[in-house]
């Protein structure tokens, strides 16, 4: 070896022992070098989750591959004992979400599954801290949360995921696919109907159609019934409301429609590109102020869309169905749940091309759309400067918005109304604009304390 490849040798090491020393000194945080809420696709998100009681604890495994630092619900032993919080000892504890935003300033985003009524006021203090913002659908309770909501996600530029998983799946992708491809024709009608909140034989998954309980029982051991409350009006305690019974009631929940509309009328909007309806109608079984009808029937009326003709889709649920279609097989069952799309040449149901013939001389068209990496995988990923995920709050808005118009049509105040009117929208002034009654339902008065 030379002298001068001595000396080389000696200057790189002593550059490369400089440079480790200077680095040393000069690393900064990750939000530093990509502005607030930066992540490296190669970072793991500090999640928290408010509300694990459910939903939240399956939610909870679907992102087990990032770190989950925080659990937050109003039940203490929910929260101290259950399956999910136990396989994370490590992560912190709260009852009231305010307490763990101000705590903790280690959380990249937050998943929320707590009753709807709550959702949009943990969303927004989710979203103005600058956190990516998973909710469950229905993405609110109310249109005008809605639309204020995927405002703020904008402002803000967070993240944004409602819990609607079935958008990402391959069958609906399909269908749209289909449907561009004119396999049906134009299509001009959709049914979709569901069994909640019945379920068979088997009872019912919560109860509708009911009134108010009187009895007042002990507040359950370990409950913050206040922060259950959340902005709705104060009521007692009862076991009707919680932990899952919220979802029949007008204060707590948005009904069969809310529950199961974001998730069956969206491979609806997607395929035949729906946006706000012209009208909308609604028939049920006696109404009340306390809680939804056992059960009822939606019908929304869509303007044409470029080349895509007007379009009816008609919701039933609590048992409710429309006909059978008669290119159905005998004896192939109509089901408790499903969807039929009716074009000028044929129908679809549940994915099924009818009638036989046209099935057997239909061929599909080359898949065109992208497959998704999995629900959860698109907002992770979009938390982590990826594109945004299918169902983020710019689309989730506006469908949960529709959604909750069939709920405004099936309000006791309503039932007069609509025996003489169908109720028309207005998108541009986002407000009925022929009964104005209506527009005191597309939002609420908080409780004291609470807003949006």
């Amino acid at each position: 070896m030379s002298d001068n490849n001595k000396t080389d040798n000696i200057t790189r090491r002593s550059f490369i022992a400089k440079t480790a020393t200077l680095a040393a000194f000069t690393i900064v945080p990750r939000h530093v070098l990509g502005g607030p809420g930066y992540l490296s696709p190669s970072d793991k998100l500090n999640i928290a989750v408010v509300g694990i009681g459910g939903k939240g604890a399956s939610d909870t495994t679907s992102v087990s591959s990032e770190n989950i630092v925080a659990f937050c619900d109003i039940d203490s032993k929910i929260l101290n004992s259950s399956g999910i919080s136990r396989k994370y000892p490590d992560a912190k504890r709260y009852q009231d979400y305010r307490i763990m935003f101000d705590k903790q300033k280690d959380i990249d985003a937050v998943m929320i599954a707590t009753p709807d009524h709550t959702h949009a006021v943990i969303s927004m203090e989710s979203i103005r801290r600058g956190k990516h913002t998973y909710t469950q659908k229905p993405l609110t309770h109310t249109i005008h949360e809605a639309q204020t909501l995927a405002a703020a996600a904008r402002k803000y530029d967070v993240a944004t995921q409602m819990g609607n998983q079935g958008q990402a799946d391959g069958l609906p992708r399909r269908l749209r696919e289909m449907i561009w491809d004119d396999a049906i024709g134009p299509v001009r009608e959709v049914h979709v109907w569901t069994d909640r909140p019945n379920r068979g034989l088997l009872g019912v998954y919560w109860p509708q159609g009911i009134a108010r309980p009187t009895d007042t029982p002990v507040i359950k051991s370990g409950l913050d019934w206040d922060l259950f409350i959340g902005p709705a009006p104060m009521r007692p305690y009862n076991p009707a409301y919680h932990p899952f019974s919220w979802r029949g009631w007008w204060d707590f929940g948005t009904g069969a429609l809310g529950d199961i509309g974001c998730h069956s009328l969206d491979p609806v909007f997607r395929a035949l590109k729906l946006g706000y309806p012209i009208s909308v109608q609604a028939n049920s079984t006696l109404v009340n102020t306390e809680t939804y009808p056992s059960g009822s029937m939606v019908t929304y009326e869509f303007p044409a869309r470029g080349d895509m003709p007007e379009v009816t889709v008609k919701w039933y649920d609590g048992g409710l169905r429309p006909q059978r279609p008669a290119e159905l097989p005998d004896g192939y069952p109509l089901g408790d749940n499903g969807t039929i799309y009716v074009g000028d040449k044929g129908k679809i149901f549940n994915h099924m091309l009818l009638p036989r013939t046209l099935a057997e001389q239909y061929v599909k068209p080359e898949k065109t759309i992208e497959a998704s990496p999995g629900h959860y995988q698109e907002w992770i990923n979009a938390c982590k400067g990826g594109p945004k995920a299918g169902s983020n709050f710019d689309w989730a808005g506006p469908l949960t918005e529709v959604v909750l118009m069939g709920n405004v049509a099936l309000r006791l105040d309503m039932r007069e109304k609509l025996d003489k009117h169908k109720l028309l929208w207005d998108a541009d002034k986002k407000q009925f604009s022929n009964v104005p009654e209506a527009n005191k339902f597309l939002h609420k008065t908080y409780r004291d304390g609470w807003t949006l």
